[in-house]
């Protein structure tokens, strides 16, 4: 019976519809023979899942905390608040296109400094996870566990992390940099006035950053076997032997 569901817990890792009984079993096998024949358990699975999420966490952090970590990638670069996107291309118009520049790179700076402290923010929210979300997670798709993470936690993170961001972003001068640009903004004849929060917007989008970094490196830590950096890591989601 432990064997048999070993195995189905195996074949949900592998991917059950691309191999075949015998890939299946000898990955079972292998695995087996490195373990001493035991199976994975409930809880491994579990502190598996919640390993690979603090190792993604910490990977995609470090990533985004170095400089032009946010401001040289192109997939979580921040760029000037969408909803007042009026005010970038005004002012680009009357000659400011320099100093809206400056608060982009200034905004990505401060998202950069920010993501140095994420790391126990989030940690704290994945130990909450519990073992039956750990096995739903293992059957789902390959951001499966970030997704859980980024739908549950969402809330809580962000009252923890708007804080961090607010003080990285006055640390920048990306707080100053903008009050100049809206004030001299709303100076402008005929215009209508604006005054968005800028601290929420740069936390939302500092964390949309992480958790896709998160993915990433989850992703890479299902697919790839040398970024299971921990024993448990490789036993949860070991795919050794698949031809």
């Amino acid at each position: 019976m432990k064997k048999l569901l070993y195995t189905s817990l195996l074949a949900l890792t592998l991917g059950a519809s691309a191999c075949t009984v015998a890939d299946i079993q000898r990955t079972v096998d292998g695995v087996m023979a490195g373990t001493g024949g035991a199976a994975v358990t409930r809880d491994e699975v579990a502190s598996g899942l919640k390993q690979a999420l603090e190792v993604g966490i910490t990977k995609g952090s470090n990533q985004a905390a170095q400089t032009d970590g946010f401001y040289g990638n192109s997939l979580i670069r921040i760029p000037f608040p969408p909803d007042v996107q009026k005010v970038e291309n005004t002012l680009r118009q009357v000659g400011l296109g320099k100093e809206v520049d400056r608060f982009v790179m200034t905004l990505n700076r401060g998202a950069e400094d920010a993501a140095k402290s994420a790391v126990p923010i989030f940690v704290s929210a994945i130990k909450q996870m519990t073992i039956q979300d750990a096995w739903s997670i293992l059957k789902g798709d390959k951001d499966a566990a970030t997704q859980y993470l980024k739908r549950t936690t969402s809330s809580q993170l962000q009252a923890a992390f708007m804080p961090v961001i607010r003080q990285s972003l006055e640390k920048t001068n990306a707080t100053r940099y903008y009050t100049d640009l809206v004030t001299r903004y709303n100076q402008i004849p005929l215009v209508q006035k604006v005054n968005p929060n800028l601290d929420e917007y740069a936390t939302q989008k500092a964390m949309d950053g992480l958790f896709q970094l998160v993915a990433q490196e989850e992703a890479n830590i299902r697919e790839n076997p040398i970024a299971r950096t921990t024993e448990l890591l490789r036993r949860v989601f070991s795919k050794e032997n698949q031809s």
